[in-house]
């Protein structure tokens, strides 16, 4: 899968998911502000990763991620193993 058919994928489930619109999500927006993620949220994220893209996010997966733009990365690096 090519980065920006992941992150198209990416964008819809998680707008869809949280309720935001598409639109808010762009590279540099902080992703838990813009999704409004609590603890909670972060799971069902974390299930949503694993369930849309066949694998598990690691505690430093997260921990790296401040903007989509990371959070793509962690996808596109874990997509290719």
């Amino acid at each position: 899968m090519d980065r920006q058919h992941l992150i198209d994928r990416a964008r819809k489930i998680m707008a869809e998911e949280f309720e935001v619109d598409i639109d808010r999500i762009t590279d540099e927006a902080p992703l838990a502000e813009t999704l409004d993620l609590d603890s909670l949220d972060i799971v069902d994220m974390v299930v949503l990763v694993e369930e849309h893209f066949g694998f598990k996010m690691t505690k430093e997966d997260l921990s790296c991620i401040r903007s989509f733009s990371d959070f793509y990365d962690v996808l596109e690096r874990k997509s290719v193993k």
